[in-house]
């Protein structure tokens, strides 16, 4: 017999932060001294082959804020669109970052080689892209999502083709500003929402 549960509350839910600084960004978070650098400050090294390229944005709230404590992890494959840990992958590309937006400005800027087309499991081409995890105060569970570019041919990427309401893929999209530049600003909610992937 099933026994009647009615008295028990859900227990509140945890947030990523305001610890995630301090556990995974410790320098950031101005606890000096623990690592030489800061892990994951760029996702190549000297002599990575391809374009250098630089996206700025941030990461807005539901309210319309600018998240000064936001930050996010970054994953890519390298110019020719292979990854770390496969065959051929360029030596000088860890293809990992993690990014923390300026605590005076919520601006960010990701400084890594433009990723090349590469090939899914299924032996489908995706564009060339940026897989996104952001963290932040407010966030129970890590959001996924990516950044594409515009000045890219997107049409046929497998990902961005299964977007039922395709005017959203624009949000998606990080927007040349000038030659290696781009801008890409993450909505957590609200007009402009970015699309999210559940993974």
């Amino acid at each position: 017999m099933t026994q009647k549960l009615d008295t028990l509350q859900e227990t509140a839910s945890q947030t990523a932060g305001p610890f995630v600084h301090i556990g995974m960004v410790p320098t950031y978070a101005g606890l000096g001294g623990i690592y030489e650098e800061e892990i994951g400050t760029s996702t190549f090294s000297d002599g990575a082959k391809g374009d250098v390229i630089e996206i700025t944005g941030t990461i807005i709230d539901g309210a319309g804020f600018v998240m000064r404590d936001g930050m996010f992890e970054a994953w890519q494959a390298d110019a020719n669109g292979i990854y770390p840990g496969q065959d051929g992958v360029d030596p000088n590309v860890s293809g990992w970052a993690r990014v923390c937006a300026d605590p005076e400005s919520g601006e960010w800027t990701l400084r890594t080689i433009k990723p090349g087309s590469s090939v899914n499991r299924d032996g489908k081409e995706q564009a060339p892209h940026i897989a996104i995890w952001v963290v932040a105060r407010g966030i129970n569970i890590g959001l996924q999502t990516r950044i594409y570019f515009d000045d890219e041919d997107n049409s046929g990427d497998p990902v961005l083709s299964r977007i039922e309401h395709k005017h959203r893929i624009d949000t998606l999209l990080a927007k040349k500003t000038e030659d290696g530049k781009y801008r890409f600003d993450i909505r957590l909610q609200g007009e402009g929402e970015t699309v999210f992937f559940d993974m």
